[in-house]
């Protein structure tokens, strides 16, 4: 297993190595940044890591209100609907 994080971390290093040179990213209103390529890359990646995380928080919150609505006792109805009560045997 260690072999295989040594490889993934040396590929990854010579990637950032080979890509050192400057670039420009325009944004609007004629803003300019200008970064090395490797930043600007791992700038990308973690934007798109902290929008997906956002997107998923509504569903995180109603998950996990369900699951302490379970550990109360309380039955879990699906598609959020109140439990319906049923009676006889």
């Amino acid at each position: 297993m260690w072999l295989l994080k040594a490889a993934i971390f040396f590929t990854l290093f010579a990637f950032s190595l080979n890509n050192q040179q400057q670039v420009a990213v325009h944004f609007f209103f004629g803003t300019l940044w200008r970064a090395p390529l490797v930043l600007v890359v791992l700038a990308a990646f973690a934007l798109g890591l902290a929008v997906g995380a956002l997107g998923m928080v509504p569903r995180w919150w109603k998950h996990r209100a369900m699951a302490k609505g379970a550990s109360q006792g309380m039955p879990a109805a699906p598609g959020g609907a109140a439990p319906s009560q049923q009676h006889g045997l």
